[in-house]
């Protein structure tokens, strides 16, 4: 038998398992699985939030002090600016509201992500610091959009599932003029990176650099891995310094040079 001649036949009637495999290996990453969660907040956005009243912007990148920061999504309407952070996660979830790390549980595996709830507030301090509006009618909210539970009691913008439609239908006094929602929509725009490979490129090289700078940065009370983290009460409101990983078990912290 001609072995050249049978590899040849079983490589034609296996060609089509090697885009399957390429398809597989696509569909279990980290930004598949992003981008489907972004997708479902969109979804159902569109399908129970009105357009006419809550206006609609995805995947917003803006530049910052540091960099760029990219929300998921921001909608816009005369009862406050909200901005959600989706996340496409199974299993059980649990955390604090003042906790750096929560933890993501699957069978016996357990594994640490940052607190979404602080990664959002850097969004919303971006926002802050861009449009001309009270800072009380910015709204910080996390989709969680996988199968997941919560094993802790988490706050009210901590949603699952679509959740977070009701939580943004549940503010219903009028904070913005129609004026001043199409002001803050026309200068989202103006300010917003130009959504593109490029861009995405750009923030995703950014934040790599900073986690390098972080886990170079050692506390100085415990020795562990430092993160940046922003101020949120006190004279020092919105400034950047560095505090522990391990927090609140240490709270050594460094200011940022």
């Amino acid at each position: 038998m001609n072995v050249t001649h049978t590899i040849t036949a079983a490589l034609n009637m296996l060609w089509w398992l090697f885009p399957v495999l390429l398809l597989l290996g696509i569909l279990k990453t980290r930004w598949f699985i992003g981008l489907m969660g972004e997708a479902l907040v969109k979804f159902a956005a569109k399908l129970r939030l009105p357009a006419r009243t809550y206006h609609r912007l995805h995947h917003v990148t803006l530049a910052t002090a540091n960099g760029s920061t990219q929300i998921d999504h921001i909608f816009v309407s005369r009862f406050g600016i909200f901005v959600v952070e989706t996340k496409n996660m199974k299993g059980s979830i649990s955390g604090g509201a003042r906790q750096a790390q929560w933890t993501q549980q699957l069978g016996h595996q357990v594994f640490a992500f940052q607190n979404p709830l602080r990664q959002n507030y850097k969004h919303i301090l971006a926002l802050d610091a861009l449009l001309n509006v009270p800072t009380t009618t910015l709204h910080s909210i996390v989709a969680f959009v996988g199968v997941s539970t919560f094993k802790s009691p988490l706050p009210a913008n901590v949603t699952r599932g679509m959740g977070y439609v009701a939580y943004i239908k549940s503010f219903r006094e009028v904070v913005l003029s129609e004026q001043q929602v199409q002001e803050v929509l026309a200068h989202i725009q103006a300010e917003r990176l130009k959504p593109s490979r490029a861009t995405d490129r750009r923030h995703v090289k950014q934040l790599k650099k900073r986690l390098r700078h972080s886990a170079k940065t050692k506390c100085p009370e415990c020795g562990s891995p430092m993160v940046v983290r922003t101020a949120q009460r006190g004279e020092n409101t919105g400034n950047q310094f560095w505090g522990c990983s391990t927090y609140p078990k240490c709270q050594g912290v460094k200011n940022i040079k």
